[in-house]
């Protein structure tokens, strides 16, 4: 028999893009306004993986990924997802968003990601919102899965995220060295 346990907190990540680029700063200080000091920014990314969003956005698209320094508890994540889906309201023209907003965690073990739509892979959280696996880590780096989204599966961005991971599990030492 397992005895449960609650795991430790998580890093909270965000992925953004949009066609205005001026616009994702402008958002991300909304987002530090709602979870708190953002302690990475990603430089400026093309978001070319994909056109799926090009008829409802705009081509090009331009991404950043953030995290923030205040950890989370990783069952906070369908909330936090449900706020970051306010902030995308505030910025739809003509029916269309103007900025999309991905939060998720890094975790020792996994990156993880919020989503209101439901896939095979996809785990329901609650009021609307899955998680999705997108990357693990093993062999001290994150690996995709098939069903990984090909913005987050390019060795750039795996190397941003690697970056964020040893920030985090900085953190945590720095956590436990305090207790």
């Amino acid at each position: 028999m397992s005895n449960p346990s609650e795991p430790g907190p998580v890093k909270l990540i965000t992925g953004l893009f949009s066609p205005e680029k001026g616009l994702l700063d402008q958002v991300i200080g909304e987002l530090s306004n709602i979870f708190g000091q953002v302690d990475w920014n990603s430089p400026e990314l093309l978001f070319d993986r994909t056109k799926y969003y090009a008829r409802e956005m705009g081509w090009p698209l331009h991404r950043r990924f953030i995290s923030f320094e205040k950890l989370v508890r990783a069952d906070h994540l369908a909330d936090i997802k449900l706020r970051t889906n306010e902030v995308e309201r505030r910025y739809i023209q003509d029916g269309n968003r103007l900025v999309n907003i991905d939060p998720g965690y890094i975790s020792p073990e996994r990156l993880v990601l919020a989503t209101g739509k439901n896939y095979v892979h996809r785990i329901y959280l609650s009021k609307g919102i899955f998680a999705d696996l997108t990357l693990v880590y093993k062999r001290k780096s994150f690996v995709p899965l098939e069903w990984t989204y090909p913005d987050y599966a390019k060795p750039e961005t795996i190397d941003l995220f690697n970056g964020v991971r040893m920030q985090y599990m900085n953190q945590i030492k720095e956590m436990k060295r305090l207790d």
